[in-house]
């Protein structure tokens, strides 16, 4: 499917800069693209690609400003990367269209209320007291628990697990392979030094437009909900204990480990294989580098990292401290020998 640079700029709001009736037919990354692709400069330390991409089409900023010819056709927008996102979004939605239909074998208990437009894949469990919103896909090997609402225009990728009584908001996406209301981790120690289960009678809910990647898990309550806001987005792998919350439009890269009852604030962006103490209270608007660890409450806006994390200015200058500190004992060690030596 081809499109010309004129009708995406009619389509993303942007400005031609160039010939509007070059056509591009894939995506590229700009120092790949070739001819009849499309590309895009967000980070200005890929400036340099601009000029000798073969893109036949890139994506600026509408203040943009070439220091040399540029060859390709360029749109002009307000947000080169945000623009990209709907363009890939649109061109997956006309590339792979959404099944629709029910796919036998199947399980769908009596009574279960399916909405208009759905899709349930082979193999797929839908339980007792399910209800399943519109446009909703379930594929092949999904389990949907009694009791669980899917909201509509949501997505549910194979071997997904919901377990019973949880909620899902609309137009979510949870990956394969995704566990949704498993028993959070709790057991009373007893005097012969054993351990006694405590029973998770709590639920998980995951307000409208979240994503869940894949193999990530988010333990149901033990009483209450776990609570996943609106917009939030999880990566592959991230564990979210019981009774956790996630504010809205919170992102987690991957492999971060979340203890239970914490609270975490809205539009925080949080590094891989980050961890969380239990019981403490993230502000909104935290970032928080890759492999960092939070023993404790962080306020609003903070910028942190390190194991245990600190002010992430904090953290450059011990790191910089550190790479001296064979230098500094060299040093040290010389001081040693010439006061010995004079005494």
């Amino acid at each position: 499917m081809e499109f010309k640079a004129g009708q995406i700029a009619a389509m993303i709001g942007g400005t031609v800069d160039g010939d509007p009736e070059i056509a591009v037919s894939t995506f590229a990354k700009i120092e790949e693209a070739g001819a009849g692709a499309i590309t895009f400069l967000a980070n200005p330390k890929y400036t340099h690609h601009i000029y000798t991409t073969g893109a036949s089409i890139v994506l600026v900023r509408r203040d943009f400003v070439a220091e040399q010819p540029v060859g390709a056709t360029l749109i002009r927008v307000d947000d080169p990367y945000e623009t990209l996102s709907r363009l890939l979004e649109f061109a997956s939605r006309a590339m792979t269209p959404q099944p629709i239909g029910i796919e036998q074998p199947c399980h769908i208990a009596d009574g279960v209320a399916v909405g208009d437009d759905c899709y349930v894949g082979a193999f797929a469990y839908i339980g007792r007291g399910a209800v399943i919103g519109s446009g909703v896909k379930i594929y092949p090997q999904a389990y949907i628990g009694d009791g669980v609402s899917v909201g509509d225009g949501s997505i549910i990728y194979p071997g997904a697990k919901i377990y019973h009584s949880c909620k899902i908001g609309k137009r979510c996406i949870i990956h394969a392979g995704a566990v949704i209301g498993a028993d959070g981790f709790g057991f009373a120690p007893t005097a012969d030094g054993s351990y006694h289960k405590i029973p998770q009678i709590g639920i998980v809910e995951i307000a409208d437009d979240v994503e869940i990647g894949a193999n990530t898990t988010v333990d149901r309550a033990t009483m209450g909900a776990t609570r996943i806001e609106r917009g939030a987005k999880l990566d592959n792998l991230i564990q979210a204990a019981h009774n956790t919350e996630i504010g809205h439009d919170t992102v987690i890269a991957a492999q971060a480990g979340i203890a239970g009852s914490t609270k975490i604030g809205s539009n925080c962006m949080i590094g891989g294989q980050t961890g969380f103490a239990g019981h403490i209270c993230i502000g909104d608007r935290v970032q928080i580098g890759a492999q960092s660890g939070i023993p404790g409450n962080v306020a609003d806006d903070s910028i942190l990292m390190g194991y245990p994390a600190v002010p992430a200015r904090d953290f450059m200058r011990q790191a910089a401290y550190m790479k001296r500190l064979g230098e500094l004992f060299n040093r040290v060690k010389e001081l040693e020998r010439s006061i010995n030596k004079n005494k």
